[in-house]
């Protein structure tokens, strides 16, 4: 399985580098972006580093996928798209994404994701991805209705974060759903 990179009318999703360990580490050290990512905010560039390191392990053992979110416009990293739990056996993964809070509310994630969503379905031919999120998560629990997750329920003290346990909601999508809001797309002329 050879990386492959994918691209949207604004974004690059491409193979992250240690040449974007400041970038990454850049918004990986901004509370408000790791409140509801599962990890703690990153204090070192070495953490960015060997985050990279996982993200480039994970994939060599097929086991996830994480790309780099590029603006085409100006090459600027502003985030990260991928896939965890990935099993090709079991034809799913679960999907993640954060971006820089600057470029919140542009709809660059809803971007990124409907383009990894493409990819996973369509190349892939996946049946299912997951997504767990914190029942705070509002945006992106509504990021995941909008391209017709279900909300499958609730794993109690799920995650642990900043000293507590904290609830995760998890919600799903499968392929016969996408193809079925793909097509409505199509017939509506509605961009999906």
């Amino acid at each position: 399985m050879w990386f492959k990179e994918l691209e949207t009318e604004r974004l690059r999703l491409i193979e992250i580098g240690h040449h974007h360990a400041e970038s990454l580490f850049e918004i990986l050290s901004k509370d408000e972006v790791t409140k509801y990512d599962g990890i703690e905010s990153l204090t070192l560039l070495e953490d960015a580093r060997r985050l990279i390191d996982s993200f480039k392990s994970a994939y060599i053992n097929k086991r996830g996928m994480r790309w780099g979110v590029i603006l085409k416009d100006s090459g600027k990293f502003i985030g990260t798209v991928g896939l965890n739990q990935l099993s090709l056996a079991n034809k799913r993964a679960e999907i993640g994404y954060e971006i820089h809070p600057e470029y919140w509310r542009k709809h660059l994630a809803s971007e990124a994701v409907n383009e990894v969503l493409r990819y996973c379905f369509e190349e892939l031919k996946l049946q299912r991805i997951a997504a767990l999120t914190f029942k705070d998560n509002i945006a992106s629990r509504n990021l995941l209705k909008k391209f017709g997750f279900k909300e499958e329920g609730s794993l109690r003290s799920y995650l642990f974060l900043s000293e507590q346990s904290h609830d995760a909601l998890v919600f799903s999508l499968l392929s016969i759903e996408y193809c079925q809001l793909r097509q409505q797309s199509v017939q509506g002329s509605n961009r999906f």
